[in-house]
């Protein structure tokens, strides 16, 4: 899975998932082996890491929300995404 930024120990991931179960544009954020899926609208589809960290992974996701949506409009036109 691509990683398209890492910070205070999360990393972020954005990948096409062909008829996957999240049906609007999201990332997944990883920290310490539990993982969390956030929309680009901030809302968590499902999963948890720590509050203090999934404050700042939803955070994150409002500062960089035009590159996130740009990249998953690449994602799926089935091109490749740009990392941070």
């Amino acid at each position: 899975m691509p990683t398209i930024s890492m910070f205070y120990g999360i990393i972020i991931r954005m990948y096409r998932e062909i008829g996957g179960q999240h049906k609007v544009p999201h990332i997944h954020a990883e920290y310490q082996g539990e993982e969390v899926v956030v929309s680009l609208d901030g809302d968590v589809l499902e999963g948890s890491i720590p509050k203090k960290k999934q404050s700042l992974v939803i955070a994150w996701v409002n500062i960089h929300y035009d590159e996130l949506l740009a990249n998953w409009d690449l994602l799926e036109k089935g091109e490749k995404n740009f990392y941070y």
